[in-house]
Parts: structure tokens; sequence; C-alpha cells
């Protein structure tokens, strides 16, 4: 089952083994700078939420959610100010060929980790929608992997 967690003293050395490919590289910085920049955002009453990305026990990828705008953000989009942003997504080289199914549902899981942090009736309501919806795409998941076990080869 695809999840998150967040990052903490005993996954962060598991995180920081993930990488991507060398021809990706330049599409997303590695861990260890993402996690240097969640730490010194908190550390200046920022919002940065590192997690990582777990198919059932094992690591396969790296996810930030930042709030706002930090300081050395110069030219954010004014959409990016009082709202939760995407700060990183990675999944590792290891897991690219993971089904596109799992890769495009870690969107919902995402939004799910968004809310998390917020405590209002509202969005704890929506937290509650989305974690139907979480069920939901679990037991499509799970469909999934049945009818990927089944198929050939290629």
């Amino acid at each position: 089952m695809i999840r998150l967690e967040k990052l903490n003293a005993q996954n962060v050395w598991d995180i920081l083994k993930l990488q991507v490919s060398e021809e990706q590289r330049n599409f997303v910085a590695d861990n260890a700078t993402s996690i240097i920049e969640a730490y010194t955002t908190i550390t200046a009453n920022g919002h940065a939420f590192p997690f990582g990305i777990y198919n059932d026990d094992k690591p396969v990828g790296f996810l930030m959610i930042g709030f706002g705008v930090d300081d050395y953000w110069d030219d954010a989009p004014e959409i990016a100010k009082g709202n939760y942003n995407l700060w990183r997504l990675m999944i590792d080289m290891e897991y690219h060929d993971m089904p596109q199914k799992i890769r495009g549902n870690i969107e919902m899981m995402k939004k799910a980790a968004m809310l998390a942090y917020e405590q209002t009736t509202e969005q704890l309501s929506r937290i509650a929608t989305i974690l139907w919806n979480v069920r939901m795409w679990i037991e499509t998941l799970r469909s999934c992997v049945m009818l990927c076990a089944r198929l050939p080869d290629t």
C-alpha cells in the first residue's frame, strides 16, 4: 500500500539514500538539499512538511509540501502566497517502472498530508472526505496490483 510518513530521525537516512536517474537530476533537487530547505524554513518560522513515500514498508520517494512563500523565493506566483504548495516530489529511480496508476494516485495522498496539519472543523471534514477517497483508491489499487500480477512479462 502506498502511504506517506513524516520525516523523522528514524526514517531520514533511508530517504537520503533515494535518488533519481542521471537524466532527471536537473528537474528535482536531491533529498539532502530538500531536507536542509525544510529545516531552514521551519527554523525561520516558516512551514515545510517533508514526507517519505512508502510502498508498504519500502521507501520509494520523497514529498515536501510548504505553506506560503519563503524569503528566497523572489519570483513566487501570487497563488503560492497563503496557500499550500508542492515543493518537491521525487520517486527513486528504482521505482520509475511502478504502474502509472500507483504514481498518479500519490496526488490523493499529498492532499491528505496537506490537510493533516489543519485543525478546523471544515478542514477535518475535508480530511474525512479525502480519507474516504483514499480508502476507495486503495480498493482500486488492490485491483490494479492483482491485474498487474496476472500480466505476462514484456
